[in-house]
Parts: C-alpha cells; structure tokens; sequence
C-alpha cells in the first residue's frame, strides 16, 4: 500500500504519522466487495480533524454498511502538500491509500468559514475539477456538511450536494441512491434529481440567483421542475436511535482533543442570540442516562482512553447529568477513568459536579461570561448575573481551584467602552474575591485568564441582521481592554481581528464570493485559520480583483425583510422569531430558556409537537 512515492514523500515531512494510517480502529475492507465508497475530508490537518465528532460518528455509521466503506481524508500540511506536488502524487485516503478521484463520493465538512481554501487545494490534490459545473460523469460526487452549509452560498458552485442539519439519516440515502445509480447506470444529472427528494438535500446548482442594482438578493428561485423553494434541514427526532460510536479510530498523533467523547444531546435551550450552533441545532435532544453509560464504558475499554468527555453545547443541561456522572463513576474511578464537562455554565455548577468528575483527576475549570456587563448580557440574552459568577467561583475556590478561565467576545452589538472596562472588572472581581474567601487553598495565588474573541454576526441568529465591528474599532477595543488591566494576576488572550473580518464576509457572503476563494487560492492563500499562513493583503486584493467590497458583506445593515443569500435554506427557526429577538435585544430584554418556557421559534415542528413535557417542571 506504500507506494516509492508515497514513501519518499514521508521521508521529507515533518509528522510522517499524520500521512500513513493503520491506526487501531481504523476500518478496512475488501474493495472488490464494497458498493460504495466515500472520502470523508476534513479540510484541516490530521490533528485538527481526528478531534472531530461528527466524522466519528459517520464513519463508525457508513462501516456498518457491510458493502460501503468510508476512509479518512485530511488536507496535508505545507510540507507534505509541496512533496505531493513535485512528485506528483494524488490525494488519498488513509485507509486505502487509493486516490480520491476514484471514490464514489466526496464529502467536506464545512466546521468554519476560513477552510474553504483548504477544501479548493484538496480537489485540486486529488485532479477534480473546482466547479461543479464542470464535472462529468467520470468524476466523484462532491458533498458538504456541516454548519457552513446553513449558508454554503459562497463555496455553494464547488459542490454538487449539500446537506442541511444532521448526516446520520440523510448520509445513509446519499450513499443509498448512489449505490442505486450506478447499478442502473443512472446520469449524472438523474442521480442529482434524485437526491434533491431527500430531507435536507440542497443542489446548488437547482437554483438561481439574481441580484438588484444595489447587490442584494432580488430572488432566488428553483431552475428544476419539482425542485422546492425551500429546503428544510433533517434532523435525528430520536437521539437513542443512534448508539454514540463505541469504538474510534485512535490517532498515530497526537489529536487537539485526544481523548474519549461521547455525545449527551444536540442543540441548546439557551437562546445566546449571537450563538450560531445554538439556533441551527434546536430542538434540543437528550440521550439516555442508561444508553450513555453503557457507550462510554464501551468505548474507553476499545479505544484506551484513560478520559471521557461528556460532549454537548450545554452538558450540564442534560436533565439527567448527575445519575449520568454516578452510573459512570460505578467503573471510571476503578478503571483509572477522568469524566469532563466540557461546557458549563455557571447557574447549574454545583459542588456535587465538581466532586464526581474529580475523583481521578482535576479537570480545568472555564465559564463564559461572554460580556462584562449585566446590560450587555441581557442584550446578548446571556443569563447570567455576576451573583452567579460569584457563586461559581467560590464553589471552585473552595474545592481547591486557584485558577478559571472566563470566556468574553467583543464587538457585540450596542457595546461600548465601558462593557469592555466590564471585562477587566470582571475579572478582577473575580481575583478579590479569591482573595477574600478564608477557606481559599493556603499558600497559593490566584490566576485568572480571559479569553476575548472578535464577535462576528452569523446567519441565523438574531444578529444576522447587525455589522461586524471594523478592524480599526476592534483592535481599539483591544488595546482598551488591555490598558483596563491592572494586576499581574489576569492574563489577557485576544483574536486576530483580520481573520474574524474574513470570517464575517463569507458567513454573511453570497455565490459571487467563490471566483474570489479560488483567485485566493490561486494566489498562495490557504490554511487561513493559521495565523502564520493567513496573507490578508492578498485577500484584500482578490477581492478588489473581483470588484466587489467586502464590507458589503461585514458591515452593511441587512433589512429585517430583506431577502439573504440564505432565504431558501430552512433550519427550522422562523424568521419572524429571529426578528423579535433581534429587536428583544435592541432594548436589552432577555428570553427564558426553551425549557422552562416555550418562545415560538417554530423548532418544533422538526419533531412534529412539543420540544418538551413542561407541566413536568423539567428545570427547577
């Protein structure tokens, strides 16, 4: 399977394990008796794209298929990409080794907006053509996944399917119709009407788009007979359907987050309005304290794992978090197992959440306040007060802790100033209060670290409507933040706000952004989620190339009528509801979680009744 080219390429990179493969877990089979193949790419490095979730849970579902087989694809690094380009060597799978082209289908998860370069240089690594116009029947099926794709506009003519909501269900009749076609030597173009009758399935190339003198959307409308006007996202009604993945691949090296994961629900009852994964995951779904236990305890016996993270985007929502930690807690602290929380929040943190999940290890402790100030926190419907922020941090104190981290964004709409001056306070509230607590641990100071992120609006939300703060603006803001600081015992980490610029314009972007992806990449920009390797001159001048101003996209005010790049993409939410929660934000009233009230967001619908049983008081 090694190849005298693939071998010398390895013997000139930095991480030849990132390139090889054969890792325990890993599935491998008979190509001669597989129907399907698929080329899962994760459009970053190795050890960025084995922390993924969702790929792991895909591929564990697509293997089950006795007669399909899903490899892993990842987008190699300068080194590796230079020795495949002088020696000519197509992109492959790991688990094969066999070129990309040759797999019936190709599909890219769409995790953030600065990978679509990577995702161009991949096609062009494996000699598929950029558009999808230009393919033919000889080529592989290119789909996208993931987040991304609630508005794919900008990369939307690379590919030829696009899924909106959960793969679990709309993956397997992908691969389904794909297994059909080619028994019955189906065209292309057949193939692709098709799949546009499954839930969630959205071919670009189906619609068209025109545009008013101005440069907004005028309509966007169907080119197919039977194609619908909008597509609705699908989505798994029944999270214990699907058993979390028992067994992963587990990695040659080492992965971000290299440790056991297992999925305790999707989607959130918070509301953040600034929150994207919040909206575009509603309802939220809950696995079974009895079905987790058992997939957790299975996969750290088969993978090795000596830690397990409760993974969700509100672990500590889950209705039945504690028997969860006390039915693992039976065999993780004999078997030398550390349970982690991933995602707290601090008004259900609790003495009896530290004390389960630190009885191997302790685990490191972050809370995100998102903004200094209670009138901003209302405004971004972030329901917290500092009386709970003090709460947490005492409780923490007081079992030991001598540093938190605390998560803030800035740029946030109708911030000022004094809401950054509310960060360091914040935080040095924080360092008083560890100070004046006389049970905090003897003998040991206190370190606080606040991690400040650039706010970028997303599609959505109920700040889709508003601007991106501009460079100049954020980067005074940072330079406030930090001159607000005054004790060594705060750490201040900050984001880049170019590549938080980037991000907005092709969040909010439309199709006439993808001849500039590609002029980018064809001009050295790729790996622009690495701040070593992102060239935003040479962005700025594709985009003058093009004759378009990316502060269209960023800055501009969209109307609360007006038609988005992403109108004809239905993630369940209704648009009225992100209006009145914009407006609901303009003058600071907030919104009570999902479920402890319900606030019509129309979500519901997804599951055909109530998201939840609220005559039984599910949050007290």
């Amino acid at each position: 399977m090694f190849t005298p080219k693939l071998k010398e390429a390895l013997d000139h990179v930095q991480k030849p394990g990132r390139y090889t493969g054969g890792e325990p877990g890993c599935v491998i089979k008979d190509k001669s008796k597989v129907d399907v193949r698929m080329a899962f790419c994760f459009p970053d490095t190795y050890e960025v794209g084995m922390s993924f979730l969702g790929e792991k849970i895909l591929y564990d579902i697509l293997n089950q298929h006795e007669n399909w087989w899903c490899e892993r694809v990842f987008m190699p690094w300068t080194d590796m990409k230079a020795e495949m380009e002088r020696l000519h060597m197509p992109l492959y799978a790991l688990e094969s080794k066999d070129p990309v082209r040759e797999f019936d289908i190709v599909g890219f998860t769409l995790q953030y907006e600065l990978s679509y370069t990577n995702i161009l240089a991949m096609l062009e690594l494996s000699g598929i053509p950029f558009y999808s116009k230009d393919r033919d029947e000889n080529d592989p099926l290119v789909i996208a996944g993931g987040p991304c794709v609630c508005n794919g506009e900008p990369v939307a003519p690379f590919f030829d399917v696009m899924q909106l909501g959960e793969g679990e269900n709309m993956l397997q009749s992908i691969c389904a119709e794909v297994e059909k076609a080619k028994k019955e030597h189906l065209p292309r173009k057949e193939l692709l009407l098709r799949l546009a009758k499954i839930p969630g399935v959205y071919i670009p190339a189906f619609y068209d788009v025109s545009y008013l003198p101005d440069g907004r959307i005028e309509k966007i409308r169907p080119n197919e007979p039977g194609i619908p006007a909008v597509v609705t996202k699908d989505i798994l009604k029944d999270m214990n359907s699907y058993e979390p993945p028992r067994r992963f691949v587990v990695p040659m090296v080492g992965a971000v987050q290299d440790r056991a994961s297992v999925e305790v629900l999707r989607g959130c009852v918070r509301g953040c309005r600034f929150c994207q994964a919040g909206f575009l995951y509603r309802p939220m779904r809950e696995r079974s304290p009895e079905l987790l236990d058992s997939a957790a305890h299975d996969l750290c016996r088969n993978t090795g794992y000596d830690e397990i993270s409760l993974s969700s985007l509100s672990t500590s929502d889950h209705s039945g978090l504690e028997e969860i930690l006390d039915r693992m807690n039976t065999w993780a602290e004999g078997e030398h197992v550390s349970l982690s929380l991933p995602s707290l929040r601090v008004d259900n943190f609790s003495e009896s959440l530290i004390e389960k999940t630190n009885r191997v290890r302790k685990s490191g402790l972050t809370f995100a306040p998102e903004a200094g100030t209670q009138r901003l926190r209302d405004v971004i419907n972030k329901n917290v007060t500092w009386e709970e922020i003090e709460r947490t941090c005492t409780i923490a104190f007081r079992s030991g802790y001598t540093s938190v981290k605390l998560y803030f964004m800035m740029g946030l709409p109708t911030e000022t100033m004094e809401d950054i001056e509310g960060i360091a306070e914040t935080a040095q509230r924080v360092v008083n209060l560890y100070y004046s607590l006389p049970d905090k641990p003897k003998g040991k100071s206190v370190q606080v670290t606040i991690s400040v992120a650039c706010f970028v609006p997303k599609p959505d939300t109920p700040f889709q409507f508003c601007p991106q703060d501009t460079k100049e603006m954020l980067e005074a803001k940072q330079k406030h933040l930090l001159e607000s600081v005054h004790s060594k015992k705060i750490k201040v980490n900050y984001h880049a706000s170019d590549t938080s610029y980037l991000e907005a314009v092709f969040a909010k972007g439309d199709r006439r952004l993808a001849p500039v992806i590609l002029d980018a990449y064809r001009h050295g920009c790729y790996f622009d989620g690495w701040e070593e390797h992102f060239k935003y001159a040479e962005w700025l001048e594709c985009f003058d190339r093009a004759g378009l101003d990316p502060q269209f996209y960023s800055r501009r005010v969209i109307g609360l009528d007006e038609v988005t790049p992403w109108s004809h993409l239905d993630y369940g939410v209704s648009h009225d509801y992100l209006v009145r929660e914009y407006q609901k934000a303009m003058q600071g009233v907030t919104t009570r979680p999902c479920n402890r009230a319900c606030s019509g967001c129309g979500a519901n619908h997804l599951l055909g009744g109530p998201c939840f049983e609220y005559d039984q008081n599910l949050v007290h």
